[in-house]
């Protein structure tokens, strides 16, 4: 089936292909101009809402500011005592220490006995003191292994044990929390 060219149906696409009215220009710009509007206003309260959310954000992320630096302050104060205050506990459990040694000194017609006695009660109540504060002694028998992160070598003498054993200990050595305050002092075996 072919199309008639003289048909003059106005449904027909020839017509369509015609210059478009004035009506029909006026109606598609109302039309793009109404599309247009409505796409101006999906963007406006797209804007509004993207402003809101920024304002949200600005003021979270204020607020986190403020919370990290009051976080920081207060972190800094306990330091800050903790460093100030670090030997309370241990200076406290030294006072009946000191104490003992003032009535000690006080008495006036003590015997030797008695100066003995005392002074080997001061000198428990002084381990005490350090043990409750984690101070430990570090005093090996002698034919105990050497080992350089506890001890020091003073010194290397012949002697009948395995070498690198201690031999003696000249001074006694003190760890703090596993940590080591002092070494202890000690005389080391040689090697045969």
């Amino acid at each position: 089936m072919t199309a008639d060219p003289t048909n003059t149906n106005p449904e027909t696409p020839q017509d369509l292909q015609g210059a478009p009215s004035a009506e029909e220009l006026e109606a598609a710009l109302a039309a793009n101009e109404a599309d247009t509007q409505a796409a101006a206003a999906n963007l406006e309260a797209e804007l509004a809402a993207l402003q809101a959310k920024n304002a949200e954000l600005a003021d979270q992320y204020l607020r986190a500011q403020a919370d990290v630096q009051n976080a920081r302050r207060r972190a800094d104060e306990e330091v800050s005592k903790a460093r100030k205050f670090a030997v309370e506990a241990f200076a406290e459990s030294l006072l009946p220490v000191a104490d003992s040694l003032e009535a000690g000194l006080a008495a006036q017609d003590a015997t030797i006995e008695q100066i003995r006695e005392g002074t080997e009660v001061t000198l428990r109540q002084l381990k005490q003191a350090l043990e409750r504060n984690k101070v430990v002694e570090v005093n090996p028998p002698a034919g105990s292994k050497f080992d350089p992160h506890l001890h020091q070598a003073i010194s290397v003498v012949p002697a009948d044990q395995e070498p690198n054993t201690i031999v003696a200990v000249l001074q006694k050595g003190y760890t703090i929390a596993e940590r080591v305050l002092r070494p202890a002092l000690v005389t080391v075996s040689a090697a045969r």
